[in-house]
């Protein structure tokens, strides 16, 4: 068998047409991945990873192993050398090994100058070395069963014929059929049994990055089943009927044997962040689904930005995952601007179901052109739809930025979407009433939000005045309480019902304003007015807890504007003014409630201490750096905003506007005398959550001319803020029951090409791996036949 090896090797170096077919794969390879505009170009896409190169080698190994293969057995048929061969005292199977294992130590030896173009993604990473080693060689490792598998079927065609360009062009079509000819019968028959049998699928897989050792099977089965062909094609036996039977056990064998074990199997995400691992949380939900759930995702096309083709890319991957764990998602990915004729109309229906386009900018050819694109998805089941967004927005973040945080929320975006199609409503909110909270009006946006996920009823204290302790009772059957900016006190009776509900493990979201004063009381004549303290009655309450929050006002150099009218009659212009009163907040605790979120904006905030007791605090949200504490009373004027702020005065450090309380709590009323009789009293809580934030404008939606406007949106400025991603996910969080929100922490972290190194040194890496492979493959030629001739000369 290894003379045959080393034959097949010196025969193929021996030819120009060997140097010839790895020349090509060479250049062609380097052509698309470093010179020529298109998806394939490594440095036109700016992601330093190799997902390009393992794109596009199936394609230029499709034709390269044919070449290489052809001549294995049909050249020996040919020459009449077979029979000779035959005749040897070696085994059918051991020849045919020889012959395969020469062919493949020649794709091998093909593959590996394309290393290079790993040590060039290294060299221009941001920063230097800023690629996941471990992805690429688990994608190296698919490549490498890939052109096997490729290398078999090239053997078997060369034992079909004598002729060896009739071997090439039927190993290319059976490469062909079984790499994407099984993937498009899947796709007419709607067979994922199919999709199966094709190599397309499970080359996909590994060339992530992901070893599954169903995938493995499967190569070694395909690898198997045609080198037991082409032993029995080599066989000068005539084929008898009866023969079939026994020539049919090995590949029914193998084929059962990937049916059988398809619910057993090992799977190894190699890449750095796991991002091809769904969380538990992701599996539960998916498990869940019992009929067809439809993805249709609207980010389609192809003149997208590299960035956008990327989340393109890895929002159909999540998907592959999701099918994966439960053949009952199906997706579909759908430009609805292709066709010009429906284009005006479809942009218009989705528009309707909340689908708003986004504007990207194009450069192609050294000229930027606008696209309008479509980054949602739609998911069905059992009749009911959502909307699932592809894009998380923030404020400043430039387009990797943007890719980065889209691509962290995708998961979490889909199963959030799943479960709010397969989880029934189970929990109940009530928004808390008859504390001048406020008004219908001013939370609509976000009540509608959150009626996705849970039953949703006001709730009024006042009842407590005549019957506490049914209005106890009533308030125990929720499992979570808003107060959303209380004005008017609690009194002892309130307070002790909260208690209780608390005890009970009811959970609580409180946004509180300690300082009485609004943005809209100093549009008077004078522009002023007086900040005071504001007396909840509730700073005993919050303190037993373990939080005081403070009646102070936090003052911000990182603010967002606010819009005044300057200027008199018809000549009145709108201006944005600098506002330090409106604190602008970007989360940077990696905690699953405010993690990539976009900035949240506050109005007249307060500041938070935390207090030493047994319940565990989280501060999720803080001011800036540059930040002043304002006493209070104080007089507010919309003079500020023509004052230069005097920086040295900022100097009180990052202050605490958004805290978590988690654990088992001490009832307010330990020791001390209750306002009424309750019954089962109870003195420590089971273990439960609480939230304060010390605004309660952040839940606050303006009001325009046709009603409501979304949470966070600034009419002026078109700026859209993360207030209500935020308190959708601490009422999440507060009522999560199955770890959905903990997908958030997870880290999934995009490897950028440093722009700027590829901009001064792109001719150098395009030289260097476009020539030094064929430098290389040069010398190794001239070295191979200098010691070939010398030792042939002796």
């Amino acid at each position: 068998m290894l003379a045959i090896l080393k034959k097949e090797i010196n025969a193929f170096f021996a030819s120009s047409i060997g140097y010839l077919v790895i020349a090509i794969f060479l250049v062609l390879n380097g052509l698309f991945l470093w010179l020529f505009k298109g998806e394939f170009n490594i440095l036109d896409n700016g992601f330093a990873d190799m997902s390009s190169f393992f794109l596009l080698a199936p394609w230029i190994l499709l034709f390269l192993i044919p070449a290489v293969t052809m001549r294995s057995f049909s050249d020996e048929r040919k020459q009449g050398t077979l029979e000779l061969l035959l005749t040897k005292p070696v085994s059918l199977f051991k020849i045919v090994l020889g012959k395969y294992l020469g062919a493949f130590i020649l794709i091998l030896l093909a593959l590996l100058p394309t290393l290079l173009y790993v040590y060039t993604v290294y060299k221009l990473g941001n920063p230097t070395g800023n690629i996941d080693f471990a992805s690429t060689l688990g994608s190296y490792l698919g490549l490498l069963f890939l052109a096997a598998a490729y290398t078999a079927i090239g053997i078997f065609a060369s034992s079909l014929t004598d002729n060896q360009i009739v071997a090439f062009i039927t190993a290319i079509f059976l490469c062909f059929f079984f790499y994407i000819g099984m993937e498009g019968i899947a796709d007419f028959t709607s067979s994922n049994f199919i999709d199966q049998l094709g190599m397309s699928a499970h080359y996909k897989s590994i060339s992530r990055g992901v070893i599954d050792t169903r995938d493995l099977l499967y190569f070694i089965s395909v690898i198997l089943v045609f080198l037991i062909f082409t032993v029995r094609y080599i066989s000068t036996k005539p084929f008898h009927k009866k023969e079939l039977g026994k020539f049919l056990v090995m590949p029914i064998a193998l084929l059962l044997l990937n049916i059988l074990t398809h619910g057993f199997y090992q799977r190894f995400d190699l890449t750095q962040d796991k991002r091809y691992t769904l969380s538990e949380a992701s599996s539960g939900i998916v498990a869940l689904v019992k009929s067809p759930i439809i993805v249709d995702v609207f980010l389609d096309g192809t003149n997208l930005p590299s960035e956008f083709r990327r989340l393109q890319t890895e929002t159909r991957q999540l998907l592959e995952e999701f099918k994966a764990e439960n053949s009952q998602i199906h997706f579909n990915f759908v430009n609805p601007l292709e066709d010009s004729a429906s284009r005006e109309q479809n942009i218009q229906q989705l528009n309707e179901r909340g689908l708003k386009p986004m504007q990207v900018t194009v450069q192609e050819a050294g000229k930027s052109s606008q696209e309008v694109i479509f980054p949602w998805a739609l998911a069905s089941y059992n009749n009911e739809t959502v909307k699932i967004p592809l894009i998380k927005n923030k404020i400043g973040a430039s387009v990797q930025e943007l890719a980065s945080n889209s691509i962290q929320h995708l998961e979490y975006a889909f199963a959030d979407g799943f479960s709010k199609l397969v989880n029934p409503k189970r929990r109940k909110i009530a928004i808390l009433k008859g504390n001048n909270q406020l008004n219908d009006g001013q939370i609509f946006d976000f009540v509608k939000t959150i009626k996705d996920y849970y039953y949703i009823a006001a709730f009024t204290l006042d009842s407590v005045q005549n019957n506490p302790q049914k209005t106890l009772e009533d308030i125990k059957s929720y499992d979570l309480v808003i107060s959303a900016k209380p004005t008017e006190a609690f009194n002892e009776a309130e307070k002790l019902v909260l208690d209780q509900f608390t005890m009970s493990g009811g959970k609580s979201l409180w946004l509180l304003d300690r300082v009485a004063i609004e943005q809209d009381s100093l549009y008077n004549a004078s522009g002023k007015n007086i900040a005071v303290a504001r007396d909840l009655n509730m700073t005993d309450f919050f303190f037993k807890y373990g939080v005081r929050v403070n009646p102070v006002l936090i003052n911000d150099l990182y603010s967002a504007p606010i819009t005044l009218a300057t200027g008199d009659g018809s000549e009145a212009q709108f201006q944005q003014l600098t506002w330090y009163y409106s604190p602008l907040v970007n989360a940077t605790s990696k905690h699953p409630i405010v993690n990539n979120l976009n900035l949240i904006k506050f109005d007249f905030a307060n500041q938070i201490d935390t207090l030493k007791n047994n319940v565990k605090k989280t501060v999720l949200l803080q001011s800036s750096l540059l930040t002043r504490v304002d006493g209070t009373p104080r007089e507010i004027s919309l003079e500020m905003t023509n004052e230069e702020p005097n920086p040295k005065q900022y100097v009180s450090g990052p202050q605490n506007l958004a805290v978590l309380l988690e654990g088992e709590f001490t009832s307010v009323y330990n020791n001390r005398v209750k306002p009424f009789e309750v019954s089962n009293f109870i003195n420590t809580s089971k273990p439960t959550k609480m939230i304060v934030i010390a605004d309660g404008d952040v839940i606050k939606n303006d009001i325009g001319r046709n009603g409501p406007l979304e949470l966070g949106f600034d009419r002026w400025t078109g700026q859209s803020y993360g207030n209500k991603d935020f308190l959708l996910n601490a009422v999440n969080y507060l009522l999560d029951d199955n770890g959905l929100l903990n997908i958030r922490s997870k880290d999934i972290s995009i490897a950028f090409l440093d722009y700027k190194k590829v901009s001064e040194e792109k001719t150098k890496w395009q030289v260097i791996n476009i020539v030094l492979p064929l430098f290389f493959l040069t010398v190794f030629g001239f070295l191979f036949n200098f010691f070939r001739k010398r030792k042939y000369a002796k």
